[in-house]
């Protein structure tokens, strides 16, 4: 927490922190144990000479605006016009740090000076004095966010809308913020983002409705919800997973074959460290990173997990450089693999996985080739992408060339599926656009936009080492601005559809929307296919076009009846990006109703890594959101969402490869059972779910009131089939590849 605690306001906030349970990994120095390899340290001492760079000269994590514009500051003689220039650079750069009330003291001197500069001088810069007002109503709402939210953690905390034990109890920033909004509006009474954040804030205060002028005022059915569904509660600080940090990824899964699920979380900060959260039982976690061998390894925007060495264990890619500007220091991804007990070591070097450094947060593991070894697609951002051939002996090549699959656009999510169920995996590469000269993170107050979209790809495996990419002719090639994605079967009829989300607009789209007012902005889309290798585009029909600015994403089963829901982190890195995240559940594979409010989901920090399991192996999934933003002072402490239950049975299918690559990713569940005299049909593919958060490999499947499972199929990514007939339910069931029964554990 050094880095918010000691740049703020409040030299006693480490204190409330340890008090209040909320923390942030311990930065000290890594230690070099006596088994580390040569690999290992010398990716420490490469992450060591990253973060001491980024905290000095780094524009997106250091301090190098701030600088400058105070160094402009000291000059003699400045003009009122220059000294504004300086006073707003400094004011966005003191945010980005989160170093609050000096920002809010720069940009009201920044506001007073542009009142009174000549229309002449202004009309340089259109709209900068209203742009100047709404950044100082954004540093006093974040503010009133750190001092409420991120030092005083609630279960109600930040969740929209904001309500009961959610109200601010410091309320300064808050109050200062609706002035400025205030006042903006009587100036600008249709500025959108205005009018949404002036609502969040009367929020905070406990002020709202009543307090918002009815022409600015939210609509009563925006902030309430008839749907029929049970909340959801935040239990992160119960379980000592309320980890303050900025954006990064997660990974739910048993690491050290205690059959318990572990955490790990990531930070993509230069000075983010890896965590691993061991699971103590009955819902309680303890941070165990000297014991992980994790310390000093840092940042990691994205996380995921594999058997790549086939040795029995799941070992742990860290993907890192994404939305940084070319020419930052090489952001090297880290392939760490796993002892068994949970101690990892970096062996991204000798795995070949480290030359050439290329910036990404999107990876994905399949057995392309169908030799029984788990091969690695990464999706880099203005480089080829890579495909990275595993030789079965832990060492892997580059053949994304020859295989057709460099792509060379700006890719955000890449995913394997066998959509044409000819037995090989396919691969669909979600494309967001090229960036503006000069339009990356590092901008003052600005984040990456795009001139053009660009659109997607999905390569058909051709079977022999190439792929054809036939996205455009099969029309799953849209959104042209998209960012998460995945292949899933959401109605059950055995065959893989395709998800993909937007990250299409602005906070001003977000607050239209709210308001019930048009936008331009693109929805997402949801494809659902044949089986024959074609899909038809079911957004509409799903009640799926909405507006989402998505970044995390991942589907599981809420209610555990069989059909997988999902849950939409959003978010952009500007400060006045609060917008709720988004839960819809399935009915019956025909469409989707939107639950954010009913479940409580409604978080109003980025959201980032999200993850679906049964954490405290009770039968249902729990939903875990990493949560944080992209500049040093937007941290947020992580969600963990406690499943209330709903009365229906389940099973957990852990299956093990043996002809198959060890983590049986690929492989194909069919369950069919009676429910409710309805004979159903399930279907699950073995895999981390969506691509921006990883979900145990373990299979946790909902079966209504199913009390038993009449057939039990699995078809392994080689080929083979398994059968099994009358499986109990509420059970946790291993399947070994060619085992004549399952075993019950």
């Amino acid at each position: 927490m050094e880095h918010v605690a000691n740049r703020l306001f409040c030299p006693l906030l480490l204190t409330a922190l340890a008090l209040l349970g909320c923390r942030r990994p311990p930065d000290t120095p890594a230690p070099v144990a006596a088994g580390d390899s040569i690999d290992h340290q010398q990716m420490v001492r490469l992450l060591a000479e990253r973060k001491a760079a980024g905290l000095t000269d780094d524009r997106l994590f250091g301090d190098r605006d701030l600088r400058e514009a105070e160094a402009l500051l000291e000059r003699p003689h400045l003009s009122e016009w220059e000294e504004f220039g300086a006073r707003f650079i400094a004011g966005i750069a003191t945010k980005r740090l989160g170093r609050y009330r000096e920002s809010i003291a720069h940009l009201r001197r920044a506001y007073a000076l542009i009142q009174d500069t000549p229309e002449a001088v202004k009309a340089s810069l259109p709209g900068i004095e209203h742009r100047t007002l709404f950044e100082l109503a954004g540093a006093c709402l974040r503010l009133g966010e750190t001092e409420n939210c991120v030092a005083c953690q609630n279960r109600d905390r930040c969740i929209f809308p904001i309500q009961d034990g959610g109200v601010h109890e410091n309320q300064q920033g808050s109050l200062m913020a609706v002035q400025c909004l205030e006042r903006l509006l009587e100036e600008d009474p249709d500025h959108l983002g205005a009018k949404w954040l002036l609502n969040l804030a009367q929020m905070t205060l406990g002020k709202f409705p009543d307090a918002v002028p009815p022409e600015h005022r939210l609509p009563a059915d925006r902030v309430t919800s008839d749907v029929d569904f049970p909340p959801f509660v935040n239990v992160a600080a119960d379980a000592g997973l309320n980890v303050v940090s900025l954006s990064g990824g997660v990974i739910i899964d048993d690491f050290d074959g205690d059959r318990r699920l572990d955490v790990v979380t990531s930070d993509w900060g230069d000075a983010g460290q890896l965590v691993f959260f061991r699971n103590q039982g009955e819902g309680k976690f303890q941070q165990q990173i000297d014991e992980a061998g994790f310390r000093g390894l840092y940042g990691g925007l994205n996380l995921l997990q594999a058997d790549y060495d086939n040795d029995g264990d799941l070992d742990i890619l860290v993907l890192r450089g994404a939305w940084r500007p070319l020419g930052a220091s090489p952001p090297y991804n880290s392939l760490l693999q796993n002892d068994g007990r949970g101690r990892f070591q970096d062996v991204t070097f000798a795995a070949g996985l480290a030359e050439p450094p290329f910036p990404t947060q999107t990876a994905a593991w399949a057995d392309y080739d169908c030799d029984g070894d788990l091969d690695l697609y990464v999706g880099n951002e203005q480089y080829d992408c890579q495909l990275f051939e595993n030789d079965g002996q832990g060492r892997f090549t580059d053949v994304a060339a020859r295989a057709g699959v460099a792509n060379g656009l700006f890719t955000k999510a890449v995913v394997w599926g066998d959509y044409n169920g000819d037995g090989f995996p396919d691969l669909y590469v979600s494309n967001y656009g090229q960036p503006v000269e000069g339009g990356d993170l590092s901008g003052a107050g600005g984040y990456l936009t795009s001139q053009t979209g660009q659109p997607n790809r999905l390569y058909r495996n051709n079977q022999d080492g190439s792929f054809t990419d036939v996205a455009e002719d099969l029309g799953v090639h849209r959104p042209l601005l998209s960012f998460p994605a995945w292949f899933w079967d959401f109605n059950n009829d055995g065959h893989l559809d395709l998800f993909v989300a937007t990250y299409d607009g602005t906070v001003d789209d977000v607050a239209a929307d709210a308001f019930g007012m048009p936008h331009q902005s693109e929805s997402m889309r949801l494809y659902q296919g044949d089986g024959q290798g074609g899909f038809q585009d079911v957004t509409a029909a799903a009640r799926l076009n909405r507006l989402s600015l998505t970044m995390g994403a991942n589907f599981g089963d809420l209610n555990n009846d069989g059909f997988l829901d999902f849950l939409l982190g959003t978010g952009h890195p500007n400060y006045e990006a609060l917008m709720p995240n988004q839960m819809y559940l399935n009915q019956q594979g025909r469409r989707f109703v939107d639950v954010t409010i009913a479940g409580g989901f409604g978080h109003l920090q980025k959201g980032h890594g999200v993850a679906f399991a049964d954490i405290d192996n009770d039968g249902d999934q729990d939903v875990f959101a990493e949560l944080g933003g992209a500049f040093p002072g937007d941290t947020a402490a992580n969600a963990l969402f406690e499943n209330p239950g709903f009365g229906n049975h389940w099973t957990c299918i852990r299956l093990i490869g043996t002809a198959s690559n060890r983590s049986a990713i690929g492989a194909r569940i069919h369950l069919e059972f009676t429910d409710q005299d309805e004979l159903r049909h399930v279907y699950r593919w073995v895999g981390s779910g969506g691509s921006f958060g990883a979900n145990p490999l373990r299979q946790e499947i909902g079966l209504g009131q199913a009390t038993v499972i009449g057939k039990l199929e699995i078809t392994w990514p080689g080929g083979g089939r398994q059968h099994f007939q009358d499986v109990p339910v509420d059970q946790f069931i291993e399947i070994r590849e060619g085992s004549a029964r399952p075993d019950f554990l």
